[in-house]
């Protein structure tokens, strides 16, 4: 179970979010989990448990301040409020304080789901300190400057997806490598959001276990002691 812990932005503005540790007393590496554009929801919470199941330090940050809807609509108006440059002042903040967390390793890695799909890569191309990024089916403004990116990625997006097209993650990919960066991408042959297992419009059980185990495995690899 998360517990909701407090933190400060890089801006030293104290936050809070979502916080749970692996089992046992050894050091873990740590892992940022980025919301979907609902809010860090029971849904984000029970990410934030499975991946700390999984072996990892695992933290989401509230990047809408405790709120949260259900309605798409009004998800849609959350997200267009998102101050961007604070939610990536919010991830450093976060960074330092996994960093620091007496289970963490050394290594710190974001990953996020739609909305934050797109912090998450943002994050990688602006904020030191990530070892691996894994966004699934979200990529950020246009304008995004890789160059400083350090951190290995693994993008996951589906082939269905009508808000993030395929074509989009591969317009990702080339200006990723233009930059002398990589990137693994991975497709599905299903819709966005296929791995919110709330959403039964959407959750596709099969691709989701498939994507969800191969970002373990690479996160594992690349946030190694």
């Amino acid at each position: 179970m998360t517990q909701r812990i407090e933190f400060k932005s890089k801006s030293g503005q104290a936050e809070h979010g979502e916080l749970a540790e692996p089992s046992g007393t050894d050091k873990a590496p740590a892992l940022i989990v980025i919301q979907e554009w609902w809010g860090v929801n029971d849904h984000v919470r029970s990410l934030v448990d499975r991946f700390a199941k999984d072996g990892f330090l695992a933290f989401a940050p509230d990047l809408y301040h405790g709120k949260t809807t259900k309605d798409g609509g009004e998800a849609a108006k959350l997200l267009h409020a998102l101050d961007w440059g604070h939610a990536i002042e919010d991830v450093a903040g976060a960074v330092s304080f996994l960093s620091a967390h007496p289970r963490c390793n050394g290594k710190v890695g974001i990953t996020g789901f739609c909305m934050g799909g797109a912090v998450a890569l943002a994050a990688a191309a602006k904020v030191p300190g990530l070892s691996a990024a894994v966004p699934f089916y979200g990529i950020p403004d246009p304008s995004t400057d890789y160059a400083q990116v350090t951190a290995a990625i693994q993008g996951h997006y589906a082939k269905k997806d009508e808000y993030i097209k395929p074509e989009n993650a591969l317009g990702l990919k080339a200006k990723l490598e233009k930059a002398g960066k990589k990137i693994e991408l991975h497709f599905y042959d299903t819709d966005h959001a296929f791995v919110n297992d709330t959403r039964p419009e959407v959750y596709d059980p099969a691709c989701a276990k498939l994507a969800w185990e191969r970002a373990v495995t690479f996160l594992k690899a690349n946030l190694a002691a």
